[in-house]
């Protein structure tokens, strides 16, 4: 399950960072706004959390033990502040209780 919540977690964090990249914008075209006026540089940060921390789920128990768990439980949380995120936006925000509920069984399962 760690080797499945972490590869969504690196495409989730990679999708993130190039998201909302800046381009130049055609002739007439509106460039896109970011969610809630936030800077880009806190969906990069946001991003680059989640690759990284997804990296120390998949690397072996024996090289990171102290830090393995701690990752997990900074993917919990944020899962759900997206979750809390999208709620505040009227969207939908069953993929990121999905994943949530996901890695509650993996911070279980590294910490018991």
């Amino acid at each position: 399950m760690e080797y499945l919540v972490a590869g969504v977690f690196l495409c989730v964090g990679f999708a993130r960072i190039l998201s909302y990249k800046r381009r130049p914008k055609p002739l007439g075209a509106q460039s896109a706004s970011l969610p809630f006026g936030l800077p880009y540089e806190a969906l990069v940060a946001v991003g680059v959390f989640q690759i990284v921390a997804a990296l120390v789920l998949i690397v072996p128990v024996a090289f990171l033990p102290a830090l393995a768990p701690w990752a997990a439980a900074g993917l919990v949380l944020v899962t759900l502040y997206g979750a809390l995120y999208h709620m505040r936006r009227d969207e939908s925000a069953v993929p990121n209780l999905t994943l949530f509920l996901l890695m509650m069984f993996v911070v279980v399962g590294r910490w018991m």
